[in-house]
């Protein structure tokens, strides 16, 4: 379940509001139930997932891929897993954890575990939305924004694209504000 952190420390847990509050950025965010068949929940539960696996798990929900492909262009999707004993996981982490963009559109179906992104409003404003197993994310091109696993240490999810060159971050300059960073 979907949650906003303010940098002031507030918080709003309630989905039409954080729904209507990432709108105004142009994010999406949506509640899709996380596949609840027995093999997929013993998939979604093990630490460490083989390519098989990670493809059995893509074919259990390739009705939203399906979706996606239809609506918004969606050519191709992959799986991460990201857990606590994955070799250079701070180093791969870092790519992100820093304020950047994407020329394409950064899109995250969350089927396990949790994880944060940080966002930049027009104002300058920053906030975390924490995401977690059932949420859909798209993130538009260019929306400046950052991703972390706090203490959070696993997360499974699908990504999404139309074209996979678009999807190396390009940072900013900006500094995240002292509450996040």
């Amino acid at each position: 379940m979907a949650r906003i952190i303010s940098n002031d420390g507030g918080e709003i847990t309630d989905l039409p509001k954080i729904q209507q509050r990432l709108a105004r950025i142009g994010i999406t965010l949506r509640s899709w139930p996380a596949p609840q068949v027995e093999r997929a929940q013993s998939l979604l539960n093990q630490k460490v997932l083989n390519d098989g696996e990670k493809e059995e798990l893509l074919k259990s929900v390739d009705n939203r891929f399906d979706e996606l492909k239809r609506d918004k262009g969606y050519t191709t999707r992959d799986m991460i897993v990201i857990h606590e004993d994955i070799p250079g996981l701070a180093e791969l982490l870092a790519k992100f954890d820093k304020i950047h963009y994407h020329a394409d559109d950064e899109v995250r179906y969350i089927l396990a575990g949790r994880g944060f992104f940080g966002f930049v409003e027009p104002s300058g404003d920053q906030f975390l939305l924490e995401v977690s197993a059932g949420d859909y994310i798209n993130v538009p091109a260019n929306i400046e924004h950052w991703f972390e696993m706090k203490d959070s240490q696993r997360i499974k999810a699908v990504r999404y694209f139309i074209d996979t060159s678009g999807w190396t971050p390009v940072y900013t300059e900006r500094e995240m504000a002292a509450a996040f960073g």
